[in-house]
């Protein structure tokens, strides 16, 4: 049996090696190296354009609980992520060049994997999983939004800037995690006269033009850092700049504002300005960020950027295996889909390459429950909703509990334990 994966990223490489590890022939086109999108830097698969951070690995977070259930289904990325894995507190970040390459080595090498470097600009006849990304290009996106029952939407998404260590004044900045939680992060500490005079600064910044950019399309979790400020002078304070948790060993009280940086690769010798997304100009950029304590003169690796997303109105278009129900041999995966963020599109990815695996090998479909992480997520954008738009996976969209339990940390605690052992048996029902 053979099967088409269009697009190599998070989603795309997910669902090739969910099929290919059911012993489907997949045809993997990506068009890098060829054609580079604005957002993409390297030709390696599964590309992190963003933040280095998978976010939480704790189950008592929602995003925790969908990593832990990926891995019970032997999901590649959930692998390259552990492998590349790099000090971030309870989160889980990673190398980025490590991650990308041991994705891109893993299927490359598989004998039921074929790549072809090479821009798809019509979706082929199926079986076929179309998951080219937020960054689907023009050609290809006219030829999606062209499919029966197809409506298309948009909305703007934002990279944080890296630094390098080296450039960094130690003597301003100290280690710490939040609550004591270990020394992954640096911490710029920030006085009441620093912080608003940053705030000042920020607000009067040139930000760059992006086309038919508008604040009300920014998805709230990447919301650029010059937004957040225009929305009160202290909501940073209250937000990425919070200093709760954070108290500066010089003085042993807490800064009036603290940026945290959070390593980037393996060698740490990079940083990335954890919640600084932004669209100023790269001059501003260097300017402005300049003013945080430590980076006085930091050298930039990359500088923040900006983009437009695009993504599909799936309740109505798309089944809970992300199938589209007028054209049942053609899947969608990833953020195009309305789910939101790295793990939640590996998860669309993982779900829509096990769904087809299964039928293509004459096995019966498999339905994840709401009780779990990828059941609920898959629901969530398969559901009726007119007010449809990009989900985090939450608690708030996992089934709750038979029984009340006060304290949220042990709610979620035993939500996660449930969700669990439903994969659990699940996984152990799917390849026998």
């Amino acid at each position: 049996m053979k099967a088409t994966v269009i697009g190599a990223g998070l989603a795309g490489s997910e669902a090739a090696w969910q099929l290919a590890k059911r012993g489907i022939d997949v045809t993997l086109y990506e068009m890098k190296p060829q054609k580079m999108s604005p957002a993409h830097k390297s030709p390696l698969f599964a590309e992190l354009v963003c933040s280095n951070s998978l976010r939480s690995d704790r189950l008592q977070n929602a995003v925790g609980l969908l990593k832990e259930e990926m891995r019970l289904l032997d999901s590649l990325v959930m692998r390259a992520a552990d492998h590349a894995r790099v000090p971030a507190g309870g989160a889980l970040a990673v190398d980025r060049e490590s991650f990308s390459g041991y994705i891109t080595d893993t299927l490359r090498s598989n004998p039921h994997v074929t790549v072809i470097e090479e821009e798809i600009t019509r979706i082929p006849e199926g079986p076929v999983i179309v998951a080219t990304g937020p960054l689907t290009s023009d050609a290809l996106a006219e030829d999606i939004a062209a499919l029966p029952g197809m409506s298309t939407l948009h909305f703007f998404d934002a990279a944080a800037p890296i630094v390098m260590a080296e450039s960094l004044d130690r003597n301003k900045v100290f280690r710490a995690s939040r609550y004591g939680r270990g020394d992954d992060y640096l911490n710029c500490p920030m006085d009441k006269e620093q912080y608003d005079a940053f705030v000042e600064a920020l607000l009067a910044a040139e930000t760059a033009p992006v086309h038919g950019f508008e604040e009300n399309m920014v998805f709230e979790g990447c919301m650029p850092v010059e937004s957040m400020a225009r929305r009160g002078h202290m909501v940073l304070a209250f937000g990425p700049m919070k200093p709760v948790g954070l108290p500066d060993p010089k003085t042993g009280r807490e800064a009036y504002a603290v940026v945290q940086l959070r390593q980037d690769d393996a060698a740490g010798s990079m940083y990335n300005l954890v919640g600084f997304q932004t669209r100023l100009k790269f001059g501003e950029q260097k300017r402005v960020f300049g003013m945080i304590p430590g980076l006085e003169n930091a050298e930039f690796a990359r500088y923040g950027v900006m983009h437009r997303n695009t993504f599909l109105h799936s309740p109505g278009l798309l089944d809970h295996n992300y199938c589209m129900l007028s054209r049942p041999d053609t899947y969608f995966a990833g953020q195009m889909t309305g789910v939101e963020g790295y793990v939640e599109s590996t998860a669309s990815g993982l779900t829509a390459g096990l769904a087809l695996a299964q039928k293509l090998n004459g096995r019966e479909s498999v339905e994840f429950p709401t009780a779990t992480a990828i059941g609920a997520l898959s629901h969530y954008i398969s559901t009726p909703n007119s007010d449809f738009q990009p989900m985090n996976i939450t608690f708030g969209l996992i089934d709750g509990l038979d029984k009340r339990v006060r304290n949220k940390a042990q709610r979620y605690e035993l939500i996660s334990q449930r969700a669990i052992a439903i994969l659990r048996d699940l996984s152990a029902k799917l390849d026998n």
